[in-house]
């Protein structure tokens, strides 16, 4: 789950009705949506082509984050006065609040926020935590204990702990992990409030023993000012909560400010500008990862309930942009699925952005078989992998590129959203063939400690000069010779 993505701003070019007609991949007429279709969804015959149909998608989902939209030129025109990329946009942020701190900071706020705070209104006073929490419902709160215990739970189960051996006689080696100091959370409130984020990552960082976290929202009735959120944070021991959210929270928590302190990791989801503030700021601080559009991919079988399967590419796809691809070898479930995408679209809240995204960001792919499905799948990377098939664990064997896995027909992909225990924050764009998603280990650094006794460095030290030596690194040699020369 990746609340409160930017839409791409880059024009994708994409007509509502477009299918992938390149020279490796024709989609098979039978497989066009009818003229009066409500949903035209793009439906592709694989059978005889290659992964470049899943390549399109990623690259269509990339958030380059060097165009501007309208809105976005409008608003960059009015705060800096000429219509600088998204790019350009962080970049300027990220310098002022580092050379100016605190007023800077205030001044992005009401600038792009429409807030206008003074320093001592950035961070939420505890008496309001509190009353946030008095006041939350208490059915909600019950919730949150048990996913914070769920969470908890795995989080502790996968822990690294030391470890020490002793290879030969008079020689300690120990790998042992601590808990950074202190860390930044960045929790979306554009569009809708998300107490799960704050569960996803506040969690699994005190399992670590993370003694600092500072929690930062933007000024918004869905931000800093929702009870629902506040609670959340004072239910987990949360004190500290900055009104604060974009480039600029990113910028201040990774700098530091006179009223915010810096943190040595910064995690969390956000729009495209917290992305790239995030990408630009690493390497001062840690950071989770550069996240894109939320993406999922659906591999089912005939054993797939039709209704099932739609309703997990319309959860993806609700996040808009969300990307939603069904991958199967059973030709009668593309059109079962359809059908569902329709009728169940007209129910959801939020249809008529589900319908753009699908739309834009979605696929049904008819391929030759499991082998094929598998293959596929792995090409693309997906955040989220969902298997409804007979044997999900057979598929399961054959895929190593996924940020998480949901398998069988009883295990959508909304339990990891919100309360199966592995955080929801995950790599996307591809880049979970080498990036893991957020979970406790993320909150620690490990560090290697060596002891030899007399006996153990004289046995090794012919060792260390021989390559030191070689190397006309001198000094390196002396240090070990003269500890074993009589």
């Amino acid at each position: 789950m990746r609340p409160e993505k930017e839409r791409p701003t880059k024009d994708l070019g994409w007509h509502l009705s477009c299918h992938l007609t390149d020279d490796h991949v024709t989609p098979s007429t039978n497989f066009m949506p009818s003229p009066t279709a409500q949903l035209n969804i793009q439906r592709v015959d694989a059978r005889t082509g290659s992964a470049e149909i899943l390549d399109e998608l990623r690259a269509k989902l990339s958030p380059d984050g060097d165009v501007v939209s309208p809105r976005g030129r409008a608003l960059t025109e009015e705060v800096f006065g000429q219509p600088l990329t998204p790019v350009q946009v962080v970049d300027k942020i990220c310098e002022d609040v580092r050379g100016e701190g605190t007023p800077a900071l205030l001044r992005y706020l009401k600038s792009l926020d429409k807030a206008d705070l003074t320093a001592d209104q950035l961070r939420v006073p505890a008496e309001e935590l509190k009353a946030a929490h008095a006041a939350a419902d208490p059915v909600l709160l019950e919730s949150i204990r048990r996913i914070r215990d769920n969470v908890a739970e795995f989080g502790k189960a996968i822990l690294h702990q030391d470890v020490t051996i002793q290879p030969k006689p008079g020689v300690t080696l120990t790998q042992r992990y601590v808990p950074l100091r202190r860390v930044g959370v960045c929790v979306p409130g554009g569009a809708a409030a998300y107490p799960s984020t704050v569960l996803m990552t506040v969690v699994p960082a005190q399992v670590a023993g993370v003694k600092e976290i500072a929690v930062v929202a933007p000024p918004t009735p869905f931000g800093a000012y929702n009870t629902d959120m506040l609670a959340t944070c004072h239910e987990l021991g949360v004190t500290e909560v900055y009104r604060m959210g974009g480039a600029q929270a990113v910028a201040a928590l990774a700098y530091g400010c006179d009223d915010v302190p810096a943190v040595d990791k910064i995690v969390g989801p956000g729009n495209l500008f917290v992305a790239l503030a995030k990408k630009r700021v690493y390497g001062t601080v840690d950071i989770d990862s550069f996240a894109g559009p939320s993406e999922v991919i659906v591999i089912a079988d005939e054993t797939a309930n039709p209704a099932f399967v739609a309703s997990d590419l319309l959860a993806q796809a609700e996040h808009s942009p969300g990307s939603s691809i069904l991958i199967t070898w059973d030709e009668g479930l593309i059109e079962s699925v359809y059908e569902e995408l329709v009728k169940q679209l007209q129910s959801l809240d939020r249809s008529e952005l589900t319908l753009d995204a699908l739309q834009s960001f979605g696929a049904l792919i008819l391929v030759r078989d499991e082998q094929h499905a598998c293959e596929l799948t792995d090409s693309f990377a997906p955040e989220h992998l969902q298997i409804e098939t007979a044997n999900p664990r057979d598929q399961m064997a054959k895929i190593n590129n996924s940020g998480a896995a949901f398998l069988g027909h009883h295990t959508p992909v909304a339990l990891g959203d919100y309360a199966a225990g592995p955080s929801h924050v995950l790599p996307t764009g591809g880049t979970c063939t080498w990036a893991a998603g957020l979970c406790s280990n993320s909150f620690l650094r490990s560090g290697s400690v060596t002891e030899f006794d007399q006996t153990a460095l004289t046995n090794i030290a012919p060792d260390v000069i021989a390559v030191a030596e070689k190397e006309g690194l001198t000094a390196h040699a002396k240090s070990v010779s003269i500890r074993t020369s009589e």
